[in-house]
């Protein structure tokens, strides 16, 4: 009788109380966790920002002054699904347009695999490709040439650059999206004519690379179609 009393008596306090401390316990309910929404941010340069600018995207001779920038903070979905917030450079007048496009996306749930200024990469277009990286301000030549890219204003951005490759002849740039030069829709991140991210560009007036003819740039999308 009293081996049956103490096994009754443990019995009742193990459902009676709490685990020990280091043990992790049962959440009696789970509330639902609510989705992120869309948000957008942009201001002036800030000055932290200016000085890695200065000497790497931004030299005394650009076209724009910094006066002129502003940093663009959209909230965008990763490749793991996750709500980040973007860092892009770009012209002021061309705020507003862009945050329609990138709400857009958002709600789309386009993925993005990163938005970073492009002075985080010393100023390095190869670089900031090869790390798919999301970029718009840069005051540099365009590829192969000597004049301004369109970048140098404020008003281009390139997309996912892997899985948008600009493509001329043998050249792919970054390398890396040799692999996307099948066009296929299914594959995150990947732009084609008639989806979500070319319909938003075109709602501003903005031109898409990939329409080239002698070249394709299918990152790329700016103000004046260049």
């Amino acid at each position: 009788m009293l081996l049956l009393a103490c096994t009754t008596t443990s019995s009742t306090e193990i459902t009676a109380e709490p685990p020990p401390s280091d043990q992790e316990q049962p959440a009696e309910s789970e509330e639902e966790v609510p989705e992120p929404s869309w948000t957008v941010t942009w201001g002036p340069i800030p000055p932290e920002l200016a000085q890695a600018m200065d000497g790497t995207t931004m030299h005394p001779e650009c076209p724009v002054s910094m006066e002129e920038l502003v940093l663009f903070e959209p909230a965008y979905w990763d490749f793991n699904g996750e709500a980040q917030s973007g860092h892009l450079v770009i012209a002021e007048k061309h705020a507003e347009d862009l945050a329609t496009v990138f709400e857009k996306l958002f709600q789309a749930r386009f993925p993005i695999r990163s938005i970073r200024p492009a002075s985080e990469f010393g100023g390095d277009d190869d670089a900031s490709m090869a790390a798919d990286n999301t970029s718009a301000f840069n005051c540099r030549t365009v590829t192969g040439g000597t004049k301004y890219s369109e970048h140098s204003y404020g008003h281009a951005i390139d997309i996912n650059p892997v899985e948008n490759p600009y493509v001329r002849g043998e050249t792919i740039l970054p390398p890396e999206g040799e692999e996307f030069l099948i066009r296929d829709p299914n594959q995150p991140g990947l732009i084609v004519d008639g989806d979500v991210v070319t319909q938003a560009f075109d709602a501003i007036g903005w031109g898409w690379g990939g329409r080239w003819g002698s070249l394709k740039d299918y990152q790329h999308f700016s103000a004046t179609g260049h």
